[in-house]
């Protein structure tokens, strides 16, 4: 392949699903520490900090839409005429 067609996406599929994945890494963390309440001391078989209702599926679910939402931002300033990575 020659360089002109390799330069010629601004985001290839590969760069796309890895850079996803890292936004989604990032806000999964930015989004764990939401609506934690830890759980009482006195509780048997928990630790005195793990939380009482962890929400790890709601928590899922928000990263995902955030994560795609914030990937597609990127994705249209990567792609859009007035920011460029390329050189003039």
């Amino acid at each position: 392949m020659s360089r002109a067609r390799l330069g010629s996406s601004a985001m290839g599929w590969v760069t796309g699903i890895v850079l996803y994945v890292i936004v989604w890494w990032v806000t999964l963390f930015a989004i764990l520490p939401l609506w934690v309440t830890p759980s009482e001391p006195g509780d048997l078989g928990h630790a005195s900090g793990a939380p009482q209702r962890p929400r790890l599926l709601l928590k899922a679910v928000i990263t995902t839409v955030v994560a795609a939402l914030i990937w597609l931002m990127i994705y249209f300033l990567v792609r859009s005429p007035w920011f460029s990575f390329r050189e003039p």
